[in-house]
């Protein structure tokens, strides 16, 4: 099946939420933040952001269900072969650290397998896209479009590690500190799993527990650029499940050779 009409919808309302985000974002007063039962933070960006692509999926693909960090969850949705899975601002925390590192994911399952990823880094102007079978892209704030291919490094001592900014847990602290990476970076969002596939990571751990709006994008984005994209246990991650907890964190890695865990 192809999904480019699925794909230029999402592309055209993730950017049109980038914007939004951005003009919050560039506000001088202090963002106002609320906070989930989750304590995760909650803003105005996030609910700008989430209305324009709600709007815009729910126009376009009436009968799609859709799964939102910022909607009222409808169970309905395990009913359905096609879920839009989205996350209208990924990495609230930086983007109230004002460092850049947050994104507008927004994914498509098609029986439970993330089947097209978007996500627009709004900061940047960079946008990462990607449909089962058709591979993935980079299309940069002045319109250059390249596709994006995964590195080929299996060399220990060089590997690009790429972690979370806001995220640490143990079991990553030990990795680092067992390896003793030369090339490693922290950074917030879906923008590691972006790295891997653009060809300037190779590998990302993530030990502690998401959300499926937090992955679905990246893994179909860095899947079509030939990484590979499991649960810590090796079992493939699927999408629109009763229970969205990816509880068994996950690992991204440009070659399965570079499995470290």
């Amino acid at each position: 099946m192809e999904w480019m009409k699925e794909l230029e919808t999402a592309k055209a309302a993730a950017v049109e939420a980038g914007k939004a985000v951005m003009e919050i974002y560039r506000e001088a007063a202090p963002v106002r933040v609320e906070y989930k039962e989750d304590r995760s933070p909650l803003t105005a960006a996030d609910k700008a952001a989430n209305q324009i692509i709600i709007k815009a999926l729910r126009e376009g693909f009436p009968e799609y269900a859709v799964l939102s960090e910022e909607e009222q969850d409808n169970k309905s949705r395990l009913e359905q072969d096609l879920c839009f899975v989205v996350d209208p601002l990924d990495g609230t925390k930086e983007f109230l650290k004002r460092n850049g590192q947050f994104t507008v994911n927004i994914a498509l399952a098609y029986k439970h397998e993330a089947v097209m990823g978007v996500i627009y880094v709004p900061a940047a102007g960079d946008l990462y896209y990607a449909a089962r079978g058709y591979g993935a892209y980079k299309r940069t704030s002045d319109g250059e479009i390249k596709r994006l291919k995964v590195s080929e490094h299996t060399d220990t001592a060089s590997l690009r590690v790429v972690a979370s900014n806001s995220h640490e847990c143990a079991q990553m602290n030990e990795l680092i500190e067992k390896y003793q990476f030369k090339n490693l970076v922290k950074m917030g969002s879906s923008l590691k799993g972006c790295l891997i596939a653009e060809d300037k990571a190779d590998i990302y751990y993530r030990f502690n527990p998401t959300m499926e709006w937090d992955t679905a994008a990246m893994q179909c984005i860095a899947e079509e650029a030939g990484a590979v994209f499991r649960q810590m246990d090796g079992t493939v991650m699927t999408y629109n499940r009763a229970d969205s907890l990816n509880s068994k964190g996950f690992y991204i890695v440009n070659r399965a050779e570079n499995l470290l865990v």
